[in-house]
């Protein structure tokens, strides 16, 4: 069963990031949608995986994906990529530099307040290996949406050639 607390955690994790998205633009949105899609996807797989290698602990009671992992996965994760994007994109160094700063505040600062609150706890992994669990996903990121835009300039120069 999911603690009120867990339950208002899980929603305000879901909730805030998208709708952040709303001040986005419609174009960034869709220009940068496609590589949030592909992260969340591969996300999806990365928590799947360190559930089963048992890395973090839920603090309630029965360990279920859907209401532990799931919203860290749809939840502030796509809109951030997203926003780092349009801030970045083009710029590798800027990128990661927010990716490591992001990262770093999740891992370091993050999980001590979600432990405080018993949400969550790191269990078999340290913070900087859940730090470098989580930024190695940045350089994917940036590498979907570099091929997405060139197939999207790609088919720009077709069309413009018809």
């Amino acid at each position: 069963m999911i603690t009120r607390r867990h339950l208002f955690f899980n929603l305000s994790i879901i909730l805030f990031p998208w709708l952040s998205l709303i001040f986005i633009g419609k174009s960034n949105f869709k220009r940068y949608s496609v590589a949030g899609v592909f992260i969340i996807v591969f996300e999806i797989f990365n928590h799947l995986y360190g559930n089963k290698k048992k890395w973090w602990k839920f603090y309630d009671k029965k360990d279920f994906f859907i209401k532990d992992e799931l919203p860290f996965s749809i939840g502030p994760y796509m809109p951030l990529c997203m926003w780092i994007l349009k801030y970045s994109y083009g710029n590798f160094k800027k990128f990661l530099f927010l990716n490591v700063v992001a990262d770093g505040i999740f891992a370091f600062i993050m999980m001590d307040v979600m432990k405080k609150f018993k949400i969550i706890r790191l269990n078999r992994l340290s913070r900087i290996q859940f730090f470098f669990y989580i930024h190695y996903k940045a350089y994917l990121l940036y590498g979907v949406q570099y091929l997405y835009e060139k197939w999207r300039s790609r088919g720009r120069k077709i069309e413009s050639l018809a």
